[in-house]
């Protein structure tokens, strides 16, 4: 991993830069635009120059780039000194800075999956710094943090791990609050759909068997007062709606409500906005047409179906991520 910029000025550190680096240890890596808009509300020119302070007294750095692509930062030994010495990650996983600056490298592949994520987490605070009485109480990228056990449609036990795991608060008019859980799946692309439905039954069988009670102090059968949704983020409309359609054919019985689909670009525009559809709004709209996932069809390769792309965008009735409340059940 290279080494961080190596200089005689000295950085005083404020509590938000111990954030600042509590989550390059967390996410491991990150760009300037993700630090603006997740500790600075969106303002890039003053988490710009406030990134150079502590570039340049050697608490962050920047892995080698192209000239036209943009910086990723990540956390050196001496910050990760500071945080430690400080017990600012003294909640998380025990990690040597051998285990760390492993971490840190990664191949491309997978850094242009961890900036997506990136993406993803820096837009909910972009558009939580934007709405009233919206808070993100926790928005953890590290696997390691939310992995679980579960059963996968051919019975054997197996280890998800989501790409993560989001808590907001929402505060209503009257002075209610209410907690919202997500997991978070970012779609690689060039995953079988046979795999997606598969990581969407584990996610139901965890739910059945208690899901996220015991993290949070209740016992089975309370499992039913914590449901969460799986927000699944696709980089096409026809991705997202062949998805649709395999969680509610693939599966018996189907994968209805629990998992919300949505396009990368949609979700970067506005993750609060009506961009999420549900396998139940994709058969909705499709019923008694031509796309119904009830009628018959022709066995064979698959063929892409731009008409069915458009009919869909046309027809379907997207959600809100806040319009109605969770329910107990999940379908």
């Amino acid at each position: 991993m290279p080494s961080a910029a190596k200089s005689g000025r000295t950085a005083e550190i404020q509590d938000r830069d111990l954030e600042i680096l509590r989550g390059l240890f967390e996410a491991r890596l990150m760009t300037a635009e993700h630090i603006a808009a997740i500790y600075f509300e969106g303002r890039y020119e003053a988490a710009r120059k406030r990134l150079q302070k502590l570039k340049a007294a050697g608490y962050v750095g920047e892995r080698p780039r192209r000239a036209y692509d943009p910086a990723v930062l990540f956390l050196t030994r001496q910050a990760f000194t500071v945080l430690c010495e400080s017990g600012t990650i003294s909640d998380l996983p025990h990690m040597s800075w051998a285990s760390l600056e492993k971490r840190v490298r990664v191949s491309d592949l997978t850094l242009r999956h961890e900036l997506e994520v990136q993406d993803v987490r820096a837009s909910f605070y972009l558009a939580t710094s934007k709405t009233e009485g919206v808070q993100i109480a926790e928005f953890s990228t590290w696997p390691l943090l939310y992995q679980f056990q579960a059963l996968n449609q051919a019975g054997e036990i197996v280890a998800v791990k989501p790409d993560g795991f989001i808590r907001v608060h929402e505060n209503s008019r009257d002075g209610e609050m209410f907690e919202h859980f997500f997991f978070l799946e970012v779609d690689r692309s060039t995953e079988p759909q046979h795999t997606l439905v598969d990581r969407a039954f584990c996610y139901r069988s965890f739910y059945q068997r208690g899901g996220l009670a015991p993290r949070f102090g209740r016992v089975q059968p309370e499992h039913q007062v914590i449901p969460f949704r799986v927000l699944t983020i696709l980089s096409t409309s026809e991705r997202r709606n062949n998805t649709a359609v395999q969680l509610l054919t693939g599966l018996r019985p189907p994968i209805l409500t629990m998992t919300w689909l949505t396009t990368i670009g949609e979700l970067l525009s506005n993750p609060f906005g009506r961009i999420w559809a549900r396998p139940r709004d994709y058969r909705d709209a499709t019923r008694s047409t031509e796309f119904d996932r009830e009628r018959p069809h022709d066995a064979g390769a698959y063929r892409r179906q731009r008409e069915r792309e458009a009919f869909v965008e046309e027809t379907i009735q997207k959600q809100l991520l806040f319009e109605e409340p969770f329910l107990a059940g999940h379908d």
